[in-house]
């Protein structure tokens, strides 16, 4: 049984909270939220993957469509849209219309640079790279610093290839 959403939420903003006390600098909190996503995303790729029963993807424009589709729907109840795709089709926008972490938030004026959803950035890596995909994922718009949306750029960087031990391929 899933907690609820808005427990979840609370627990994440008092996640963040304890991080901003902890830390010196936004900049700081953030690598620690990406940090803490990515070692989610490791293992939630497992848990997806039983309970979607969604297959190998083929190319990065099906890995979107199951990020957005099922990923963000399993985990948080959104499903966000896919936009802005590069010509070379390694990169697009995920648009958050309602990011249910930023609920009851507003960011104090000393925290302007914090990227307080940085924790979602690491999930989509993490995950990823589980399924051999080296992505990078960070926020181009934030609803919390006055955006209309909150966007998430996703970039596919590199296949990773299984290491086999020599002598095993």
């Amino acid at each position: 049984m899933g907690i609820s959403s808005e427990l979840f939420t609370l627990t994440y903003g008092a996640l963040v909270t304890q991080l901003c006390k902890d830390y010196e600098n936004d900049e700081d909190v953030n690598k620690q939220l990406d940090k803490m996503g990515y070692n989610i995303g490791v293992r939630l790729i497992e848990d997806f993957l039983a309970r979607s029963n969604v297959g190998r993807c083929h190319d990065f424009r099906e890995t979107a469509d199951v990020i957005a589709k099922v990923a963000f729907k399993m985990y948080l109840g959104i499903t966000p849209s896919i936009t802005n795709w590069s010509p070379a089709g390694d990169e697009f926008s995920l648009i958050l219309e309602n990011n249910p972490l930023v609920d009851f938030v507003e960011l104090p004026d000393n925290h302007s640079s914090l990227i307080y959803s940085n924790l979602l950035c690491g999930v989509l890596r993490g995950a990823l790279e589980m399924v051999q995909m080296a992505v990078e994922a960070k926020f181009v718009q934030d609803t919390l610093k006055g955006d209309g949306v909150t966007e998430i750029r996703m970039r596919f960087i590199r296949r990773i290839e299984d290491n086999l031990p020599a002598g095993e391929e």
